[in-house]
């Protein structure tokens, strides 16, 4: 498959360039934060974020992707080419703004409700998932207990904004919508 946008088996959904921007402007980046784009593409999110004057890692799978990436960014991130399933979570504090593969979405909240150093996370999820994430996160990867909140971390989770399939250059075939995670 092409990383040049075709869905294929990758499952991907990359956001409209003015989408992008009005998620990175809404997730309250700023200049200076740590920001993770998991599941960076070939930049929708990676470059507003970059332009907020973040400190930005973009984590992609796909390898033409990366070099496209790569070359888009012209150093100005960090590119990560890694499976999500494996993504390290840094001990400093760190934001995530993302569109991630809609597979790995229990298992991305999981790990970043874990995380000590998350400070807030945006991510693009089907609408469905979100909604159920928001009544009742997941059990952190690295806690037999319940959500950060219940174990007396300060977590909010709820439904952001919703995407509509015009939000998309290939849409996806469910609604969407932006979790928010915030500390």
């Amino acid at each position: 498959m092409s990383g040049n946008g075709r869905r294929g088996a990758w499952g991907w959904h990359p956001l409209r360039p003015d989408w992008a921007r009005r998620i990175v402007a809404e997730s309250g980046v700023g200049a200076g934060d740590l920001v993770f784009d998991l599941g960076a593409g070939t930049g929708a999110l990676t470059l507003p974020l970059i332009a907020s004057g973040a400190e930005v890692v973009a984590i992609e799978l796909h390898p033409e992707r990366v070099q496209d990436l790569r070359a888009r960014v012209a150093g100005r991130a960090r590119v990560v080419h890694a499976d999500l399933r494996g993504f390290y979570v840094p001990g400093r504090p760190f934001r995530v703004v993302a569109n991630p593969p809609f597979a790995l979405t229990t298992h991305l909240v999981r790990s970043l409700l874990a995380a000590r150093g998350l400070r807030s996370a945006d991510l693009v999820l089907q609408r469905g998932a979100a909604r159920g994430l928001s009544r009742r996160p997941p059990v952190p990867e690295r806690s037999g207990r319940h959500s950060g909140q219940r174990r007396g971390r300060p977590w909010t989770v709820r439904v952001g904004r919703h995407l509509p399939g015009a939000a998309f250059v290939v849409p996806p075939s469910v609604d969407a919508a932006v979790l928010q995670i915030r500390r």
